[in-house]
């Protein structure tokens, strides 16, 4: 029997709205990530869900929140699905990063799995931890649904992971804010996926920062 992750990136932040890499930065929603988060839950209302997991960064345990109140769930924080640990590129935008580190932001965007960010993590690292998690999760979790709530570079890995692909062209997986991705994982471990990046529970102003 496989278990379906519900996997769901986190709603708007001030800083995705300025488009400022956030990583391990603990930024809450704004007013639209939070609607945003409700719309989803209006979604999903109406579904069976063994559990809830997110982030333990507050944007990410804010959207697993306000999604977990209409099942009366509470809400497993892991470390293990944090964002990306961008060191030194945190609260810059690309721009700024090109700038100042133009040789090491060349090798991120080209070579990310094995590309050390200045004070930071590698992809393979994040991989690691989030995708590991992840497998845990489904294992447990066998023949149920459980929602998992992160971050756009950690769902990307779980993403890619699953599918075999390269992560170096991890970045060709778009993940908006609020989106819903589903993959059922089987008990061998192999992963199917079933919904990706699936907007269409938000209002046309819910916003679509990236």
């Amino acid at each position: 029997m496989a278990c379906s992750l519900y996997l769901v990136r986190h709603g708007e932040t001030l800083w995705n709205n300025v488009m400022r890499y956030q990583g391990h930065c603990d930024i809450a929603l704004n007013e639209t990530g939070e609607r945003q988060a409700r719309a989803l839950a209006t979604r999903l209302a109406g579904k069976r869900f063994a559990s809830v997991y997110s982030s333990d960064l507050t944007r990410a345990f804010q959207t697993a929140s306000i999604i977990a109140a209409p099942h009366g769930l509470p809400v497993t924080k892991l470390r293990a699905l944090r964002e990306i640990h961008f060191g030194e590129w945190e609260g810059l935008n690309r721009d700024e990063i090109r700038t100042r580190y133009p040789d090491h932001s060349e090798q991120w965007w080209s070579r990310p799995l094995h590309t050390r960010l200045p004070g930071g993590e590698t992809l393979a690292e994040v991989r690691d931890r989030a995708a590991g998690a992840v497998r845990s999760i489904a294992r447990i979790h066998q023949g149920e649904q459980v929602i998992i709530a992160a971050h756009g570079g950690t769902i990307r890995a779980i993403v890619a992971t699953y599918l075999g692909m390269d992560l170096n062209e991890y970045w060709r997986l778009r993940q908006d804010n609020a989106a819903l991705s589903i993959v059922d994982v089987f008990d061998d471990d192999r992963g199917q996926l079933r919904l990706f990046n699936d907007t269409t529970h938000l209002p046309p102003n819910a916003g679509e920062a990236d």
